[in-house]
């Protein structure tokens, strides 16, 4: 994927927390800046982690790559730590926080 000029609004995916110590008390998952996967690879561990389109995901990950963190997700505690588990799957650092 080429890094040309392209206007992509960052997402925050949000769903109404229902159970677990979560509930009500929204959470976010926060991806950090990598330098030991290519781009590409990132983005399509983004994808899959959060179910984004390939332009959010690519400004989620350049996100993360110009500032050292971004935002990729925010939700309910256990789906937020199911997010954070698909991005650790290659090794990707991502942390659940609290909101």
């Amino acid at each position: 994927m080429s890094a040309s000029a392209r206007t992509v609004h960052l997402p925050v995916i949000h769903e109404t927390p229902t159970t677990g110590s979560g509930a009500g008390k929204p959470y976010h998952v926060i991806l950090y800046n990598d330098d030991s996967h290519a781009f590409d690879v990132v983005v399509r561990q983004v994808r899959k982690a959060t179910g984004v389109s390939t332009d959010e995901a690519f400004a989620i990950t350049f996100c993360a790559h110009a500032s050292g963190r971004a935002v990729c997700y925010a939700g309910a505690h256990a789906a937020c730590e199911h997010v954070a588990d698909i991005l650790r799957e290659i090794a990707l650092q991502g942390e659940v926080d609290r909101v």
